[in-house]
């Protein structure tokens, strides 16, 4: 079942794994993206095996539960009401642990940095840092085929922000596979924003790279690389005063982004084996978006403002930010995975042998929720941008094989990382469903002389009590989703704010339809493999007027 199956398959992997030799120390496995990376046929099949570990997980749980529903009714009942108990005590867990960082994001967010950064004792510094206005930004934007609008406010606001412009270098990275037009918006940014800081790079990723995944991680590794070349290194300047963010293009900072995040960079024991997360509110266009995505955005919201909160187990994600010596030491972005964004944390951490961490700077950035030209097509896109988080299980067989290749990093910090990212996996494609058709199968299944027990009769309304109990988190999910909304535009109503209200009844739509239904198929096609494998799928950038 979910966490105990999740702990014994995954403890037996561990005592196989740990019982082998010793590898050879080579640094190659830091870049494999899937198992036909790998030349070595024994390697490759393991890699293989650990490819396809989270979907068997996955898919085993349910004939497990149908079975153990038909052989043990009993026993399988005790779990449900245990596992409701679970989720009751994991839903007040999380909603202190939110209510928490949410309490620190506003403080951040009116504090202000470069006043603490002015009054910072100097022996606080690194001694590659004299000064904190030494500090340079490096900017790193993809795009794909977002309009004008969309990218030119993501410029607008780093522009706006309260780090000095002629620190700040703006590399806007486009695809030559989106064609001309979208090349032509770039230009058109970088005419109208170029003088706004001292050096402004527009790059454009070849599509004819063998061996590359055409995506985030590929684009912004051939901007870092040009940056390099065209600006740093003529410039001499030195690697370990830059900060680098890489930004979605509907990206759009808080004023003092760039100051909290150079505070928490210099006041960091080890600053240059960090990555700094700050915390994306998907809430840019949110009144725009349709209730299924308007719940998906603030979800998703509440689990990364949530994560500030658990350092220890935090991956990055999405936009965030880290210095560019570890950046060069662990040979930029992978280009062949899917999901670079976390697939980075783990490259450093392996790298550093587990000398790596993310530091959560509990400050807000703000970007689009999922809103398309049709409601139907929208619904559609949350599907798969879901999708593509869930296929970030590709994590899984990379962190295990990294550590079977590569026994640095301490069993116990491997062990807490490796675990929290299959049970975090398995728990998304799991738990919704066994939340809410699991309690039935006993009953269903069980026959006569369980169903006329007098156990069975109260199973069903205990558990209903104890998930009723539960749901009071949505009430606190309410509450925040109200005070994390942009100002409401004039032509919508009063109104809409029942209605933002109202839509955390869709919660366990969202939970089974735009979570569990697609992270239980990136795990499949994870573990398929070949054609069924996902690409990378760019979510479309949409803001109605």
């Amino acid at each position: 079942m979910p966490l105990p199956l999740t702990g014994l398959i995954f403890g037996v992997l561990l005592y196989i794994m740990y019982g082998m030799k010793d590898q050879e120390n080579s640094r190659e496995y830091l870049f494999v993206g899937r198992a036909s990376d790998i030349k070595n046929k024994k390697d490759r099949t393991i890699y293989r095996a650990l490819e396809m570990l989270p979907g068997f997980l996955a898919w085993v749980t349910f004939p497990l539960a149908i079975v153990l529903s038909y052989y043990k009714p009993v026993w399988i009942s005790i779990f449900i009401l245990l596992f409701a108990f679970y989720w009751l005590l994991k839903s007040i867990y999380l909603g202190i642990h939110t209510k928490s960082a949410y309490s620190i994001m506003l403080r951040h967010e009116k504090t202000n940095w470069i006043e603490k950064l002015k009054k910072l004792p100097k022996e606080k510094y690194t001694p590659d840092i004299p000064n904190w206005h030494d500090v340079w930004q490096l900017v790193i934007v993809p795009m794909y085929q977002e309009p004008y609008e969309i990218v030119s406010a993501t410029a607008e606001a780093i522009a706006d922000s309260d780090w000095p412009n002629e620190k700040i270098l703006f590399i806007l990275a486009t695809e030559k596979r989106a064609g001309d037009e979208a090349h032509e918006t770039a230009l058109r940014v970088q005419q109208n924003y170029s003088d706004k800081f001292f050096k402004f790079l527009v790059t454009r990723h070849p599509d004819d790279i063998p061996g590359e995944v055409a995506g985030k991680g590929s684009n912004e590794t051939w901007a870092a690389r040009r940056a390099k070349e065209e600006i740093i290194d003529p410039l001499n300047i030195p690697y370990e005063r830059i900060l680098v963010s890489s930004f979605d293009s509907d990206t759009i900072v808080y004023p003092r982004y760039f100051s909290c995040l150079t505070y928490h960079f210099l006041t960091t024991v080890e600053p240059y084996r960090a990555s700094y997360q700050p915390i994306p509110l998907f809430i840019n266009n949110i009144w725009q978006a349709p209730a299924v995505s308007r719940v998906s955005a603030f979800s998703s919201t509440f689990w990364h403002t949530l994560s500030q909160e658990r350092p220890e187990k935090q991956t990055t994600f999405s936009s965030h930010s880290m210095t560019y010596k570890a950046l060069l030491d662990v040979g930029y972005w992978q280009t062949n995975v899917v999901s670079e964004d976390s697939r980075i944390f783990f490259q450093c951490f392996m790298h550093y042998g587990g000398d790596y961490q993310v530091i959560s700077l509990y400050y807000p950035l703000a970007m689009d929720a999922n809103v398309a030209h049709s409601s139907w097509q929208t619904l559609k896109n949350v599907y798969k941008q879901q999708r593509r988080w869930g296929f970030g299980s590709e994590n899984i067989p990379y962190l295990l094989y990294g550590y079977y290749k590569d026994r640095r990093v301490p069993l116990g910090k491997f062990f807490r990382y490796a675990f929290n990212q299959i049970e975090n996996f398995h728990a998304w494609a799991t738990h919704a469903l066994l939340l809410f058709v699991l309690g039935w199968l006993p009953i269903i299944l069980g026959g006569d002389e369980f169903n006329t027990t007098l156990f069975s009769y109260n199973m069903l309304r205990m558990v209903r009590i104890l998930l009723t109990v539960a749901m009071v988190g949505l009430v606190l999910s309410a509450f925040l989703s109200i005070q994390l909304l942009p100002p409401r535009p004039p032509k919508y109503g009063k109104w809409h704010y029942a209605i933002v209200i109202m839509q955390w009844f869709l919660i366990p739509i969202q939970l089974i339809v735009f979570g569990a239904f697609p992270a239980m198929e990136a795990q499949t096609r994870l573990m398929l493999g070949g054609k069924f494998r996902l690409g990378f799928w760019v979510t479309p950038k949409h803001r109605k007027e």
